[in-house]
């Protein structure tokens, strides 16, 4: 009778050693889920799609920067506050999107400063990044976004989505990018909400998540 006591005894004893031992192991595993940080960014919002784009990034753990058109922002505040209510960055991407290259100085004052207004009016805060359209600058145009404490951010990897890349073809971009670097995607077009899920997976199984871009460096850092 001692004996089978004592063995039963270490048995459980061992028992209760087995979910410490998965705990040690766990923790750090998650401690290091993320070795890098990328930007994600869609153009072009709000629109029709804001809502679902929105609802896969939640479900999926992502948050991106929004570039949004200062035109939408005014005409649907509501979904600039659901932006900014889902956790993703808000920022300026010229009221009309026009080819701002072309235009005179005072004109594109009145595109940054424009959608600056509506974008603080919806309850997206004030943005402190700006995306030319077409990703077309100069001196003039920096010189301007400049003014207003804006920081121009262009992109490291394009997905090609504005051009009817496949859901495929967008998640293999996504996968192109190293830490730090920024992907652009847009708001509206159907493969890319379809993509998210499968951009979430990619990130994930290279240690890689999604962050906020910084003003200071125009790169993706930790949120």
């Amino acid at each position: 009778m001692t004996t089978k006591r004592v063995l039963t005894v270490l048995a459980a004893a061992a028992a209760l050693t087995v979910p410490a031992a998965t705990t040690a192991t766990a923790a750090p595993a998650r401690a290091g889920a993320c070795n890098g940080y990328v930007g994600l960014t869609f153009d072009d919002g709000p629109s029709g799609n804001t809502t679902k784009l929105l609802g896969a990034l939640r479900q999926n753990g992502l948050r991106a920067t929004m570039f949004n058109q200062g035109q939408y922002a005014a005409a649907n505040p509501s979904l600039v506050r659901a932006q900014v209510t889902a956790g993703m960055w808000v920022a300026n991407h010229s009221y009309t999107h026009p080819h701002l290259t072309r235009l005179s100085q005072a004109q594109i004052d009145s595109e940054i400063s424009r959608t600056q207004q509506a974008v603080a009016n919806a309850g997206g805060g004030t943005p402190k990044l700006f995306r030319p359209p077409y990703g077309e600058t100069n001196a003039t145009v920096k010189s301007v976004a400049a003014r207003y404490g804006l920081t121009e951010i262009i992109w490291h990897v394009d997905s090609q989505d504005w051009n009817g890349a496949s859901t495929d073809a967008i998640v293999q971009s996504v996968a192109r990018l190293t830490s730090g670097q920024i992907i652009l995607m847009h708001d509206w077009p159907a493969n890319t909400l379809a993509a998210v899920p499968r951009i979430a997976q990619t990130l994930a199984s290279r240690g890689l998540c999604a962050g906020t871009i910084s003003p200071q460096t125009g790169r993706a850092v930790a949120p």
